[in-house]
């Protein structure tokens, strides 16, 4: 009984390590490497590129005060339309105190030499009446109480001028009230009642009061790497798609392009605008990102591969043909010339002929 359990054992090792042998021979075997294979076919290629900006009006106009005070009313908000001149707000002039009293000063003095010449010239026409004295005197006299009344009239419109920054006859042409430059939509309005602000100037942009747009012409901003940028020029058609609107694409032309670069993240490009066809029955809101998508080449009707199925060495670009496919794979390395590439098909210009196939990826066993 023990010998047949010892022949047992000594049969199962023996098993086992004819197992492993025989496993461990296979896997040092090497594996037949297979490829796909791929048929170089007719198409058209375009190539493109994609330069990222965002949309935004052509005319877009800050509002600014041209006289400084605190905000009285303010008329309009943000999302509503104005035609030129509408007002938008109201300030209400803070007068300087010294400027005040300057003012007030006049109008005191004045009203006195008013009341002087208004006496001068009764006294005067008694006496002219009375033909004792001559008409040119009176006529002097005469002119001094109408200067005299200007005179008044003016200081009392300067003292309403540094009180409430208009005068009754000048309502119109107030500085006061805050208007419109351009027909438009208001993309903003960053004041509120209360808030002071500042008149511009030589020295000082001032506050703004509304930002206002005319958004029936939009345009896209953007910016087009140096490598690129001698490829394109000025009317070109664009394709625009929108972040926020990506089911969409939105015919453009192009109509601009820096002379000059701008460095970004430590690359040089160039700003490029287009001018963009929006139908009236969609809105587009002001500072949407967008892609601008631009044709650079185009070749119709030519010889196409896979840009997978290339080799580069150096200076030449090479595929693998196939010669052979029984009983394994064989290919034929060959220099080939390229054309323009889409980026993901290639076009051949010398190398392929029609019915060659060349190799492609390894496939997966």
């Amino acid at each position: 009984m023990k010998k047949y359990i010892k022949i047992a054992v000594l049969v199962l090792i023996a098993l086992i390590f004819i197992g492993t042998f025989v496993f461990l021979y296979q896997k040092s075997q090497p594996k037949e490497t297979v490829y796909n294979i791929l048929t170089p076919e007719v198409t058209d290629l375009i190539q493109t590129t994609v330069a990222t900006g965002k949309i935004e009006p052509r005319d877009e106009v800050e509002i600014k005060p041209q006289i400084s005070g605190i905000i009285a009313e303010v008329y309009k908000e943000a999302g509503q339309t104005v035609k030129k001149g509408e007002v938008i707000a109201k300030v209400k002039v803070i007068p300087e105190l010294g400027t005040l009293n300057a003012a007030e000063s006049r109008v005191r003095l004045a009203e006195m030499n008013g009341r002087q010449a208004e006496t001068n010239l009764e006294r005067m026409e008694k006496l002219y009446n009375s033909k004792l004295v001559s008409s040119e005197e009176y006529e002097q006299t005469l002119l001094a109480a109408q200067q005299a009344r200007e005179e008044t009239q003016a200081a009392k419109d300067n003292l309403e001028i540094v009180k409430e920054g208009i005068t009754k006859n000048s309502e119109s042409f107030s500085s006061t009230l805050i208007r419109s430059t351009i027909d438009g939509l208001i993309l903003d309005v960053p004041i509120k009642v209360g808030n002071s602000v500042i008149m511009s100037n030589t020295f000082n942009d001032g506050t703004t009061i509304a930002t206002v747009a005319d958004m029936s012409d939009l345009i896209f901003r953007g910016n087009v790497d140096e490598t690129e940028v001698g490829r394109i020029r000025e009317g070109i058609p664009v394709k625009i798609t929108l972040g926020a609107l990506q089911n969409m694409k939105f015919d453009a032309s192009l109509e601009y392009i820096s002379p000059k670069s701008v460095e970004n993240n430590g690359a040089n490009q160039f700003e490029i605008k287009a001018a963009i066809n929006v139908p009236d029955s969609v809105t587009i809101r002001s500072g949407y990102s967008a892609n601008a998508e631009m044709v650079l080449q185009r070749a119709d009707h030519v010889f196409a591969i896979p840009e997978s199925a290339l080799e580069f060495s150096g200076d030449s670009t090479f595929v693998y043909v196939l010669t052979d496919s029984v009983p394994v794979q064989k290919f034929e390395r060959r220099p080939v010339t390229t054309g323009i590439s889409d980026g993901i098909k290639i076009e051949i210009k010398q190398g392929l002929k029609t019915g060659e196939s060349v190799r492609g990826l390894k496939k997966e066993l």
